[in-house]
């Protein structure tokens, strides 16, 4: 929708229109040309005033006392015809038609001939299109053609990607000055500080000979005092690249001081304040003591990915809230309303979250118009990102990583007939397609599902008999095939269940009988299920979740008592519990937290400095 008009810029904008048609059709009808620029075998007609306006380049030449200011052609050397005739247009009718192919160029003669307002152009479409596979180039672009605005905006993109960029080839064909304005950056996207150490060793490492020289530069960039002790001792000093360099040294001998408390003295330098340039009947002259700075290599300011913790998510309709059960804390991570409310979250090992579910009418769809939703969490900007839809709607199904891909598995159609599934689809992440598997052993919906090396474990579930499952198998990505393993002891459906220490946890759930309060876990090792300690309360629908090596469980339905009545009824439980390890017990953390409701819980790791605390 477009803005509506200022009033009091009417009048400016009529006269602009006015005045830019005027002179486009004086050009085209070739009245008042008084100068033509010649460019190889072509000739471009136009008028010396409106190159005077748009280019500081021209007007210095046509108001110069230069021969070439009073000539009728101007020859230009070094750019295309078809390159300055696009230029040429947009100076007489705004209008320019930038593409990914031909930014470049129009970039080059936007600079050379000092035409601010296309620069603008080209440096608002590289901005909108920054991507892994062109940041760094855009980045080097930016520093190459002296554009602040451009180059910065490209390295905080590489900075917030620091470690998939570092992967890319175009990483290591960096100039060390380059180089450093990416790793001296404290917006860096890391965890920690090993990862940067590790990057610019790999960027040595890739041209030894060459680049051995810049690395005792390079290395003040890396902030060794955030690096754990044994790491230092067993990876930086002991690198080859730095074990037997005297200068590499004696800088780490500066940080292995800092680490035990002793700081190199700050020589102050002093500037003088002249007083008539020199000293007077034998006054020395005021002396200004100014503060000196440690060594680049001392530098212990946590990057920016450091402030990532561990957070219980909560997705649901209305939003997303992260819950920090160490600190006691909530923050806003999407106030998006896009998430359907029936639906299925996961997420994978490089922390990326998915929701799928929900029903929608796809009208580019004409054979099978009706579709779920699938959807990715932007952490950058706290909102969803809308993703090819999920082709068969369906409730009550699996959700699950393995290969860089992501399985949705069993469930209910979304139909009438509301048939059992035994159907598998699969979201390549590398093609951004769907596509089909093998499919399950036997129809199945109300299962869980979880991921461990590449492996895919359906658990549990209702099959076409409606009655509860102890079944599970489990799909070898890698070898494209199912298997069949150990039954759980219980038969269940709508429970709880993650890997929590390369085991499988599964957590009260719906029997045939009613509700449990059961718990067993499952030894991916040996194939075997024991039992474990009860949760506190029979519930359906129990989340677990396994997070920074602590067991949580939240939420569920539990069966619970009317008012003034003895009817039993079922209760949406918001609470949160915490296994603890030395008494063997489930220990209550918190008695209600409102954003559960309806929520999908997940495990996550986010950088609480992008997210509202609440």
């Amino acid at each position: 929708m477009a803005l509506p008009i200022n009033p009091m810029d009417e009048p400016r904008m009529y006269q602009q229109t006015l005045l830019q048609d005027g002179l486009y059709d004086l050009l085209e009808n070739d009245k008042l040309v008084d100068c033509v620029l010649k460019i190889k075998d072509k000739e471009f007609p136009c008028h010396r005033l409106v190159l005077c306006a748009c280019s500081s380049y021209f007007r210095s030449i046509f108001l110069s006392d230069i021969e070439e200011s009073k000539k009728r052609e101007i020859v230009l050397e070094d750019v295309e015809p078809g390159v300055m005739g696009l230029v040429l247009k947009y100076l007489y009718t705004s209008k320019i038609n930038v593409t990914e192919q031909n930014v470049q160029d129009i970039f080059a003669v936007a600079n050379v001939y000092q035409i601010p307002s296309i620069f603008t152009v080209c440096v608002s479409f590289l901005q909108k299109r920054l991507s892994l596979s062109n940041c760094l180039a855009i980045f080097r672009l930016g520093l190459m053609l002296d554009c602040p605005r451009l180059a910065v905006s490209a390295r905080n993109y590489a900075c917030e990607r620091f470690q998939l960029i570092t992967r890319d080839e175009e990483f290591l064909q960096l100039l060390p000055s380059e180089l450093a304005a990416i790793l001296a950056n404290d917006n860096l996207n890391v965890e920690t500080e090993e990862a940067v150490f590790e990057a610019l060793m790999n960027w040595v490492s890739y041209d030894s000979q060459n680049r051995e020289k810049d690395l005792p530069g390079l290395l003040d960039c890396i902030r060794l005092r955030l690096v754990k002790e044994d790491y230092l001792k067993e990876k930086v000093e002991k690198h080859k690249l730095i074990a037997f360099n005297p200068e590499l040294q004696e800088k780490l001998q500066l940080v292995r001081d800092a680490l035990v408390g002793k700081m190199p003295e700050v020589k102050k330098s002093k500037s003088k304040k002249e007083d008539g340039g020199a000293e007077k009947n034998g006054e020395n002259e005021d002396n200004e003591e100014e503060e000196g700075l440690l060594p680049g290599i001392l530098n212990d300011n946590l990057r920016f990915g450091m402030f990532v913790r561990n957070l219980i998510l909560m997705v649901n309709e209305v939003g997303a809230v992260a819950y920090d059960p160490n600190g006691n804390d909530c923050f806003a991570a999407s106030l998006s309303t896009q998430v359907p409310k029936n639906h299925v979250s996961l997420v994978t090992r490089e922390n990326q979250i998915f929701v799928a579910g929900g029903l929608f009418y796809d009208e580019q769809n004409k054979e099978d118009p009706l579709c779920s939703y699938f959807l990715q969490y932007d952490p950058v900007t706290a909102d969803w990102l809308g993703m090819p839809p999920l082709p068969s709607p369906r409730f009550l199904f699996g959700l699950a990583e393995a290969e860089n891909s992501i399985f949705v598995l069993g469930g209910r159609e979304l139909k009438e007939q509301e048939r059992t599934l035994d159907s598998v689809l699969v979201y390549d992440r590398q093609s951004f397609k769907w596509g089909e598997s093998e499919p399950l052993p036997y129809p199945v919906y109300g299962h869980a599902t979880v991921s461990h090396s590449d492996v895919v474990y359906v658990i549990g579930g209702k099959g076409d008999e409606k009655s509860c499952l102890k079944k599970m198998c489990a799909y070898d990505a890698k070898r494209f095939e199912w298997k069949e393993l150990a039954p759980m002891k219980v038969a269940r459906s709508l429970f709880g269940a993650t890997v929590h220490k390369d085991k499988i946890y599964v957590a009260a759930g719906v029997t045939d009988s009613g509700l449990t309060d059961s718990m067993e876990v499952y030894d991916i090792a040996t194939n075997k299920w024991t039992d474990f300690v009860a949760f506190p309360q029979e519930r359906s629908s129990l989340n677990l979740v396994s997070l920074a090596g602590q067991l949580y469980a939240v939420g569920g339905f539990a069966m619970m008592p009317l008012e003034d009545s003895d009817e039993m009824v079922p209760k949406e439980m918001n609470d949160i519990w915490r296994f603890d390890e030395t008494e063997k017990k489930w220990m209550g953390i918190l008695r209600e937290i409102q954003y559960a409701s309806g929520a999908t819980i997940l495990g996550v790791r986010l950088n609480t400095l992008r997210l509202t605390k609440m």
